[in-house]
């Protein structure tokens, strides 16, 4: 439910890494002033940079995010060198050791697939179904998507209480439209990866004739699963995914699979009450094991630990893999360098450890304070938006502005940093060393059910350039890694930094409000608290959205989902719309800089986070799956919508940045 903004050798050597690029918050150079602002001002604000920044060859978008993310990744590369050679405590040490042996390609090379053999061994010498579920769960523990997943959730209506999650799972393509859509486009995305599954089967050692057999097998389970599979608007709707229910009636989605020696196997606590997310997928999933050979099941058991290993398999699989998810389904054209995947191996594996270091280079307690300030000075813009509204009624008002002033802010990084101290790492294996990770996240996942919800824990690592907001914990987070230029640069005007971090932090807020998150009340519990009056009147104002952003044209002949994508949209106009107002607080009233006043900056600084080029794969994806908007668009709606834009820059009824018809909800 989370809402976000969007795995004993010596160190191999490497050149020395050039200091981190300095990147401005408001950047002249970015602007193409050929361009009309009231014409088309995403051209207007970025035309510079989108020449000057052609995607890189291992990158399937390029943006002012990904600028900052590389950024950061050079930052940690620091970090995870010197912790390397030179620990200076148990966190450094874990995380030197693990990305040494990350970067020992010639043990990945030697070990060949050795470090599965007890997978496979324990896939191939399954007897029956009915003795899959223990083997599942020891795949599960070793970070294998397969069948359906296991975890542990807030309850939707005690939020003070963690219970079991059990949800759908077990797909190798990103969603489960890409198995069933009938287009040639996604047809031949299937063939491709049934080609790759089939291509990393011959790796691994099968017959040209069986590893074709071998893909048939997992495209057929995956189909049926992607079929029973809940799609992803529906899952926008939190009443669509609780389904509280006892052992036994889990026990009746999939009768012929072992639920109880499943649950031993998985570790954990013993628990009453579980959420089957998807109850639909539970039940396919059993007739599933019902009618699936043996033979069939087996494939696709030893496609998914080949699949969830791949890219920390010798280099051929490495290969393969990027093949198809990086050539094929996003247009990249070359591999990262080993170090970059390395450091988000690190990142993924040991994050608050990793982050401790990144903290200490690249978050100042200075910087801590200014931000703290701008989200007081967003909030408060919000509470007045509020209070203002024309659309909604006094009581439902009254606790909108409630659930307003109980949000948590969790800024930077977390008052106490997670504890990996049991998680065993060994510079010469390094796929041990991550399934030991992974084992050690699963079951920290999974001792929280029946305990009381740590409501300081973190669902992002510090250096993370991203955040979220989170419903059940009604707060915003925002990582280290984001408060950074261009979103937030303590060298910049207020009202550029409002643009960027601030519009972020009204965005993150508003989320609270949005047709999911207004589901959930100030305490985080599931609660319509919203008057029949009200629900009606905020959905005709977020139909006014779907219809909008449902007509962008991203690629000829694809669209924006509109439904998909309402959160965030309504998200980005609501946080604009209150930055705005905290703009228009700040001291000096219209006074320029550099030529601009207050309102044009806010608008230029919004405008130049989301700077960006893009691969067609990419932008085919994100239109899919995405339930975020394409830059392009997250500018361009968002102002079009805005009667403040239109007056900051002299915009007139039937300019193109003027729409016909203004969305609004807050």
């Amino acid at each position: 439910m989370i809402k976000h903004l969007l795995l004993a050798a010596a160190l191999a050597s490497s050149a020395a890494a050039e200091a981190p690029k300095k990147i401005s918050g408001f950047d002249p150079a970015a602007m193409d002033l050929s361009a009309k602002p009231c014409d088309d001002f995403y051209r207007y604000a970025c035309g510079g940079w989108m020449k000057a920044n052609p995607i890189p060859a291992d990158q399937s978008r390029w943006g002012r995010f990904n600028e900052l993310a590389e950024r950061n990744k050079e930052i940690l590369r620091d970090v995870l060198e010197s912790a390397a050679a030179a620990p200076k405590d148990d966190a450094s040490r874990r995380v030197g050791d693990l990305y040494n042996a990350c970067m020992d390609e010639g043990a990945v090379e030697s070990a060949g697939l050795k470090p599965l053999a007890n997978e496979l061994d324990a896939i191939e010498a399954l007897r029956s179904a009915k003795d899959l579920a223990p083997l599942l769960a020891r795949l599960h523990r070793a970070g294998v998507n397969a069948g359906f997943g296991y975890g542990s959730d807030q309850d939707y209506k005690d939020s003070t209480s963690v219970i079991a999650l059990v949800d759908q799972a077990g797909l190798g393509l990103p969603d489960r439209d890409y198995y069933l859509k009938n287009d040639p486009k996604s047809g031949e995305l299937r063939r491709a990866y049934e080609w790759h599954v089939a291509r990393t089967f011959g790796l691994a050692g099968s017959a040209p004739k069986a590893a074709a057999e071998h893909a048939a097998a997992v495209m057929k389970i995956e189909t049926a699963l992607a079929k029973d599979s809940m799609d992803r608007v529906a899952r926008r709707d939190p009443m669509n995914t609780y389904h509280k229910m006892t052992r036994a009636d889990l026990a009746k989605l999939a009768p012929g699979f072992g639920w109880e020696s499943y649950f031993a196997a998985a570790g954990g606590p013993a628990w009453s009450a579980v959420n089957a997310s998807s109850p639909d997928f539970l039940d396919g999933f059993g007739k599933l094991l019902k009618k699936t050979p043996l033979d069939e099941l087996k494939a696709y058991l030893r496609w998914r630990v080949l699949s969830a290993a791949g890219y920390w398999l010798p280099r051929a699989f490495v290969e393969e893999k990027f093949d198809f998810y990086g050539r094929r389904l996003t247009g990249a054209k070359e591999l990262k360098p080993r170090w970059k995947r390395c450091v988000e191996l690190v990142d993924g594996a040991l994050g608050e450890d990793l982050g401790r270091g990144y903290v200490e280079k690249a978050y100042p307690p200075e910087t801590k304070k200014k931000m703290d300030a701008l989200v007081v000075a967003v909030e408060r813009a919000l509470e007045d938006d509020i209070a203002g509204l024309e659309w909604m009624t006094p009581a439902t008002k009254e606790k909108a502005l409630a659930k307003l002033a109980a949000i948590g802010n969790k800024v930077g990084y977390p008052e106490k940093w997670r504890d990996y101290s049991g998680v065993k790492i060994d510079r010469a294996d390094l796929l041990g060393s991550l399934r030991a990770a992974t084992e050690f996240e699963h079951l920290r996942q999974l001792n929280k059910i029946g305990k009381p919800v740590d409501r300081k824990e973190w669902h992002m690592t510090p250096p993370t350039v991203n955040a979220y907001y989170n419903p059940q914990m009604n707060d915003i987070n925002f990582p280290a890694g984001i408060l950074q230029p261009p979103f937030f640069d303590p060298e910049m005007p207020d009202a550029v930094n409002l643009g960027g971090i601030g519009m972020v932090i009204g965005h993150e807020l508003t989320h609270g409000f949005d047709d999911s998150g207004r589901k959930f009340d100030l305490n985080g519990n599931m609660n319509d608290w919203w008057t029949e009056a009200d629900a009606k009147a905020f959905e005709s104002r977020a139909q006014c959205f779907v219809d909008q952003y449902g007509a962008y044209e991203v690629l000829p002949g694809v669209k924006l989902n509109g439904k998909l994508t309402l959160g965030e949209n309504t998200a980005d106009n609501g946080g604009l719309l209150v930055a705005g107002l905290a703009v228009d607080k700040l001291p000096g009233g219209d006074k320029k800089w550099k030529g601009f006043t207050p309102r044009q900056l806010l608008y230029i600084g919004f405008a130049q986070i989301w700077c960006q080029n893009r691969t067609e794969e990419a932008a085919r994806m994100q239109a899919l799956v995405g339930p975020h908007s394409a830059a392009r668009e997250r500018v361009i709606g968002p102002l079009s919508n805005s009667a403040e834009f239109a007056k900051a820059f002299s915009c007139k009824a039937g300019d193109p940045m003027v729409a016909p018809k203004s969305c609004r909800v807050w």
